[in-house]
């Protein structure tokens, strides 16, 4: 059931990994950087591999055996390799589904026009070393990933921590206390407005009431002499 498979620094015997064999039916990568290897004749077969890492060993042909034993391979990294020359590479024809061929620092990039070349020999391909033809950058899996991993953090961040909401409660605590308060005073000072207003009033009460009659005898003159000219207003309106 293993899908997965790192065997990079590991040391191979005459090309050959022990205990790598036909029975990894599942795997789908395979890495085996740095391992001495010189030959891959002895590979396993393995149907659903799609990704190969053979980087920085001393490979130098033999490549059509990829094609037999890994059809479906739509990406393979020889970096660092013996690879000299387009002739070796010409054998990845036939690996069809291939989409991305890394051979960085082998001797084969040294050649004049060498991504034309290979570009040319190998139609099915789309990325060479990291870059289409159009010096474009493969896009990374695991770039992705991390992407989406740090959206994920943003959103916790917005959700903020619990000890904000914590110091938030306390001020409302704080300020409904202070608004209690307040109200208090307010009321207090109502209350003596109040008073004041009554104490007022007692006073008014005592005014003689000669004097309470000339005032009534005023409004009463006032209000004879404003009739005939509200009269006079109705009439012109």
């Amino acid at each position: 059931q293993v899908t997965e498979l790192v065997l990079d620094n590991c040391r191979s015997s005459n090309g050959e990994i022990e205990g790598l064999n036909d029975s990894f039916k599942e795997l789908q990568f395979l890495s085996m950087a740095n391992i001495e290897l010189r030959s891959l004749a002895k590979l396993p077969t393995l149907s659903k591999l799609r990704k190969l890492e053979l980087s920085d060993n001393v490979i130098s042909g033999g490549l059509e055996v990829l094609a037999e034993r890994c059809p479906n391979l739509t990406y393979l990294n020889l970096s660092g390799n013996k690879i000299k020359d387009l002739g070796t590479v010409e054998a990845l024809q036939n690996l069809k589904n291939l989409k991305s061929l890394d051979l960085f620092n082998c001797e084969i990039t040294n050649l004049e026009d060498y991504r034309d070349s290979i570009f040319e020999l190998l139609q099915q391909i789309t990325y060479l070393d990291g870059f289409d033809q159009e010096d474009n950058e493969a896009p990374d899996s695991e770039d992705d990933d991390d992407e989406g991993d740090e959206d994920g953090d943003d959103d916790e961040n917005e959700a903020g921590p619990p000890g904000e909401y914590e110091e938030e409660d306390d001020e409302d605590d704080g300020a409904s206390d202070l608004g209690e308060g307040e109200e208090e005073e307010e009321v207090g000072l109502s209350y003596l407005m109040k008073e004041e207003i009554q104490d007022e009033e007692d006073d008014d009460d005592y005014v003689e009431g000669g004097d309470e009659e000339e005032e009534a005898e005023g409004v009463r003159g006032e209000k004879r002499k404003r009739e005939p000219e509200d009269e006079g207003e109705e009439e012109e309106d």
